[in-house]
This record gives C-alpha cells, structure tokens and sequence, in this order.
C-alpha cells in the first residue's frame, strides 16, 4: 500500500468508527443546535459576499463539484448570493485545471460552465453586487417562485444542452415546497451528481426551535426528502456525508442519482 491509499484507508476507518460514536454525534449535535440559536452561519462570505452556509457544508460542495465536474450547477435560493459566488468559483478552478491538464489556455468568458440562481426576491442591492463581481459571467439569476410554473420552464430551458448538472436546494423549508422543488428540479440532475437539500436538519432540532418561521418538526425539508423518495428510487441518500461532516445542516440531503 502506498503513502497516498494508506492515507485513504486511515481515513476510511476513522470514518467508519464516526458510526458509532454516539458521544461524538451529540456534541455535534448540540453544537449545531448551540451555533444555530447564536446565528453563528451568518458570520461568513465567499469572495466578498456574505454566505449563509455552515463552514462544513461549503467544504462539502467544493468536494461535490471536484468529484461531479458539473457543467451547470442550479440553485434554489440566491439571498446575499454567496452560494452562487462559491458555485461559479468552483467552476471557474474546474476550467482553469481542466486547461492546464489538456496544456491549453482558456477564456473565462467563453465558458460554458454556469451556475443558474432562483430567489423569489432578488433585492435590488445583491443583485447589484452580485452582476458586479469578477464571477458574474458565469451566473444566470432567474427571479420568481422556484415552484411556479414559468420559473420551472425558464430553469428547464436554461439547462438544454448541459451533460453534467448538479442540484442545490436552498430556498423555502417547508415540506410542501422542498417536494414540489424536488419535483421540479431533481429530473435535471445527472447520473452519478447530487441534489443537495439544505436544511434537513429541522427535522432534528426542538419542536418551536424556529418560532418565527413557518417550518418545523414534522413539516421540513427533510419529512419532504423521506416522502420524495418512496417514489423516486432512482435517488438514494448518501449517508457518508453527514457522518464526515458532523456538523452539517442536511442530514440525510445529499442525494445520489444512481
């Protein structure tokens, strides 16, 4: 076994005991719980823009990107947009390795890797900054409901033609929604990529944990994937994540089309 597969392999048998650990998972847990009530995912940007996303989970959609090689990346939920900077950045570093192992140059602003952002309310100040940052060639935002009819068709549309697609689901957290996106959007992903949905972790927390929203036990992204599933069985949930990750808020979200 050489340095690099040994590597792997402690890897994977540390991985494996995380199965176990029950102490470990519910300090996790608790610190996710403990950090949520203190706002602490709010604290981050990516390339200058803020980024509502637990650290965990950016690392996990870098490792996403890497491994699927998309060419197109959709993402439901655009807020400050720094979801969209991440994606497109990724992107932009796919292109820029991809070029140096074919040894050949490339323009950024021919290629044809993009991300594609919905958001109910592009407020007028993020969709400023963000049209104005170095990324912004690589980003479509399509502005109204990510389940009405006309955003769907428009997201469909903007999709032909594209071999690799991965899926983020970020938007609204209720259960009725993250279904009807699932419905909408999941069909587009590729075999081998993900959709990612965000915010299982509801499901977790306290009943009333957030009293100001209109999501909660019972009623969340992930009773949404659990029912989702039991019709689409050409998706499965890959359970490494949340056990790499730990502390990560979509347990039982990242899922595999077979």
């Amino acid at each position: 076994m050489n340095p690099i597969q040994q590597f792997q392999q402690e890897r994977n048998d540390r991985l494996q005991s995380y199965d176990s650990d029950a102490e470990f998972s519910a300090l996790s847990s608790a610190w996710l719980q403990a950090s949520m009530q203190r706002k602490y995912v709010y604290n981050f940007e990516w390339l200058g823009r803020p980024i509502i996303q637990y650290p965990q989970d950016m690392v996990a959609i870098q490792e996403l990107v890497w491994s699927v090689r998309p060419d197109l990346i959709i993402e439901t939920g655009i807020a400050h947009g720094g979801s969209l900077i991440l994606s497109a950045s990724m992107l932009a570093m796919l292109d820029m390795c991809e070029a140096i192992e074919a040894g050949v140059s490339i323009d950024p602003k021919q290629s044809k890797r993009k991300v594609i952002g919905v958001d109910i309310d592009i407020r007028e100040h993020n969709r400023h900054a963000i049209e104005t940052h170095p990324m912004a060639s690589r980003i479509q935002m399509i502005q109204g409901s990510s389940v009405a009819a006309q955003t769907v068709e428009a997201v469909h549309s903007a999709s032909k033609g594209y071999k690799r697609v991965l899926v983020l689901l970020d938007s609204m957290h209720t259960h009725e929604h993250v279904h009807a996106e699932l419905d909408a959007y999941a069909a587009l992903v590729t075999p081998g990529s993900y959709c990612v949905v965000f915010d299982t972790f509801v499901e977790d927390m306290p009943p009333k944990f957030f009293d100001d929203r209109p999501w909660d036990v019972g009623n969340n992204p992930k009773t949404a994937v659990r029912q989702w599933l039991r019709a689409n069985s050409e998706f499965e949930i890959d359970h490494a994540w949340p056990t790499k990750l730990q502390v990560t808020v979509a347990p039982d979200g990242f899922l595999r089309r077979k």
